[in-house]
């Protein structure tokens, strides 16, 4: 079995390194990023992508750079101390390259654009703030303050709010649609700005939360948006492309 590490006499070899990263919770991630890469370069060669030897070598010149293996010699003393070959490296470059090049495409203008027009109301947007409390009765009266003083919102998180939202005056922040507990979201979706709505039983049995409105955004296609919609078709591109094949992981 292969030594991974060692610290004087006790070796660590592949298995029980593969154990560790299993136990420490880190194995699920990095595998589900390989098998992410090897999928789309099996699905690059099926398209017959084609690589120049110009961008391969392009490549390898900036990884030798970025790592300071300026000679061929330090190349190869590198590559020995990783116990991988040329083709190995080389390798490496063509899924990258590979990989680029089909995310380039699963994610390109075309795509985001056409996704966002058939899915804008999804990117509708919110930004609350909210109190939270273990009583049901302590709820109903911050709720009844507000409703004749809706100004005192922060001054009743401060006193009461119980989440770790408390020192920034109970605000979340902006959400998404999907993002919430779906009891609450469609009324705070149609909510109006700066209304106070609650209390909801959103964290189970014993809690009780309050909502503000802050303030309501329409979708658009800002940047924001456009990387949100990028992160759902590469999504959706790697689902589809895991029933194709037979993935098992040991």
């Amino acid at each position: 079995m292969a030594e991974v590490f060692r610290i004087d006499d006790e070796v660590t070899d592949a298995d029980t390194f593969v154990k560790l990263l299993k136990l420490t919770g880190r194995f699920d991630s990095l595998i589900e990023d390989l098998v992410k890469e090897k999928l789309t370069s099996h699905a690059a060669m099926r398209r017959k992508v084609t690589l120049s030897e110009e961008d391969i070598q392009e490549r390898a010149d900036q990884l030798r750079r970025t790592r300071g293996l300026h000679r061929a010699a330090d190349m190869n003393r590198y590559l020995d101390s990783l116990g991988v070959t040329l083709d190995d490296f080389e390798q490496l470059i063509i899924d990258t390259l590979y990989y680029e090049k089909m995310m380039d495409e699963v994610c390109s203008e075309a795509a985001v654009d056409e996704y966002f027009k058939l899915n804008s109301p999804k990117f509708d947007a919110v930004e609350i703030s909210h109190i939270l409390v273990d009583s049901e009765g302590r709820a109903k009266e911050i709720s009844s303050i507000l409703g004749e003083e809706p100004e005192a919102f922060e001054e009743l998180v401060e006193e009461y709010s119980l989440a770790d939202t408390r020192d920034r005056g109970g605000r979340i922040g902006r959400v998404l649609r999907g993002a919430l507990p779906p009891e609450v979201e469609g009324k705070i979706f149609n909510a109006a700005e700066g209304e106070v709505i609650g209390p909801f039983t959103t964290l189970g049995e014993g809690f009780h939360e309050i909502f503000r409105i802050d303030r309501k955004e329409s979708a658009a296609l800002t940047e924001e948006t456009k990387q949100e919609v990028k992160r759902t078709l590469r999504e959706a591109w790697f689902a589809a492309k895991a029933r194709e094949h037979r993935v098992e992981i040991y």
